[in-house]
């Protein structure tokens, strides 16, 4: 994998070598900090050759500046300093990092003229520089540069010259082990599915043991027992055995019940007999993004120490064509006791999810429960890419939801449920079906889990636009976004940590 950038902090400063970044504001230019950085007012020069105004994004640059020696010199513009938010900040360091190219020692000027810059926000750019700098090229076996010879750069040590360092350090630290969630729920998206089976998935998660998370790992005949036909069902055709790992982070107090995470883990999905085209199949590696960010905010939590008792469940399983496999119209029973006649094998997310959920509302009886699936090609339908979808039966939650949703940018929008559409997965041959009809195809879904939930607050989170292939952006280049890690740590720390 690309090694990633170091990141320090130091007291303001002018830096005298390497590459060093400025900042300019769009409406105040550049501050006396960044002048110092440029004694022959190269800058000044260059902005209106550029046409530079500072706008939020842009960057011009100055080659070997005169009256000092570092290599360059780049201005960042911040647009106007009242719309700078958190996540404006970890945006300016995915552009920063976007603009690192072969420099290996980097400064980093935080002085903006018209705006403190704190400590926070310090961290926030350290740590945009660490998501934008994520690339996924372990199976590269050369990694060649663009003049065609080998690539054998060494990663960036940058320092963030900031007014507050041990603030900055203090922040870093938290948003570290976040970022860490993230880049291993993109890990685990982006790996090919001949590599990660769901027995390495939950090996994968028995490491977070390491960061003193409890680890259990259910096989498929500990699943059997407790029933969970509807899981089995899925696994059924693949030679590769289900698992689910169940994963509890203890950070609050002995006696408060655990908030709950459960994640759809179906590491490659052919669509079984009711098989998939074949155009674009290889992208069903990505499956079980919704697994990925559950791993992630566990690591995340337990990474940054958060004072909250939380639970991680992930349902593992394969979904292949074989004279094993599952057929349209084979009717199940769930570890609910419900039954489920499966008329489309390609629907089978909601089945993996349906004995996770009650696997965890019986077991730890948490104050609210969110799963996270790639579950309907509806949903990008409805919403394209940029939200995920958002179904709940508490309001609260789902406001708690949003909110965070807002502050991270990982955006959700709510979708509604109501027994209208409840009735159309009702089944003439067990409790319910799989599908519901060509229309509403992510509602039907969601209420199909509603059916596994009884009265904890619950919400589901259809990521399928989101998780993967998903438009890049400032803090993100990769096919695999991590989507779902900041967003629930977000939840978690706003509203239910001690």
């Amino acid at each position: 994998m690309t090694s990633k950038p170091s990141i320090s902090f130091a007291k303001p400063g002018t830096p005298k070598k390497g590459s060093v970044f400025v900042f300019s504001a769009e409406d105040g230019g550049l501050s006396d900090s960044a002048r110092a950085c440029d004694p022959a007012g190269k800058l000044d020069l260059a902005f209106p050759v550029a046409d530079f105004s500072g706008k939020f994004g842009s960057s011009v640059e100055v080659l070997a500046p005169e009256g000092t020696a570092a290599d360059r010199l780049v201005a960042i513009g911040v647009g106007k300093v009242a719309s700078l938010d958190e996540y404006a900040w970890l945006k300016l360091g995915g552009t920063i990092a976007a603009h690192l190219r072969k420099s290996v020692e980097v400064a980093v000027v935080l002085d903006i003229a018209g705006i403190a810059a704190d400590g926070a926000a310090a961290a926030r750019i350290a740590a945009g520089i660490l998501l934008r700098s994520y690339a996924f090229d372990k199976y590269k076996t050369r990694k060649d540069n663009s003049n065609g010879k080998a690539d054998d750069r060494k990663p960036a040590k940058i320092t963030i010259h900031c007014a507050d360092t041990a603030a900055a350090k203090k922040a870093f630290a938290d948003a570290e082990a976040v970022v860490g969630g993230v880049l291993l729920a993109r890990d685990l998206v982006n790996e090919p599915a001949n590599i990660l089976g769901p027995v390495e998935f939950a090996a994968q998660a028995k490491e977070l043991e390491k960061l003193g998370v409890k680890v259990e790992i259910l096989t498929e005949k500990e699943m059997r027992k407790l029933g969970m036909g509807a899981l089995l069902g899925v696994a059924q055709g693949s030679v590769r055995p289900p698992r689910m790992a169940i994963m509890q982070w203890n950070g609050g107090k002995a006696k408060d019940k655990p908030v709950a995470f459960v994640g759809k883990g179906v590491v490659f999905d052919s669509g079984g007999v009711s098989i998939k085209p074949a155009a674009g199949m290889e992208d069903m590696k990505g499956d079980m993004g919704g697994a990925a960010a559950v791993t992630g905010l566990v690591h995340a939590l337990a990474a940054r120490k958060a004072k909250v008792n939380a639970v991680g469940i992930i349902g593992l399983v394969e979904n292949m064509v074989d004279g094993n496999a599952q057929r349209p119209g084979d009717i199940v029973t769930s570890m609910s006791g419900q039954t489920i006649e499966v008329l489309n094998t390609d629907a089978e997310g909601r089945l993996v999810l349906a004995d996770a959920l009650w696997y965890c509302n019986q077991r730890f009886e948490p104050k609210f429960m969110v799963n996270l699936a790639t579950l309907t090609g509806a949903i990008m339908v409805a919403l394209g890419q940029h939200h995920a979808g958002l179904f709940s039966n508490n309001d609260e939650l789902a406001g708690h939801l949003t909110a965070s949703g807002t502050a991270t940018q990982e955006k959700l929008w709510r979708m509604p449920l109501s027994p209208d559409y409840d009735k159309l997965i009702d089944s003439k041959n067990a409790d319910m079906k799989n599908i519901g009809g060509r229309y509403g195809g992510s509602i039907t879904a969601a209420q199909f889990l509603q059916r596994f939930v009884k009265e904890t607050p619950w919400a589901h989170l259809d990521i399928a636009g989101t998780a993967m292939g998903s438009p890049t952006n400032e803090i993100n280049q990769s096919w695999g976004s991590g989507f779902g890690v900041r967003l629930l740590d977000r939840l978690v720390r706003d509203h239910y940590e001690a």
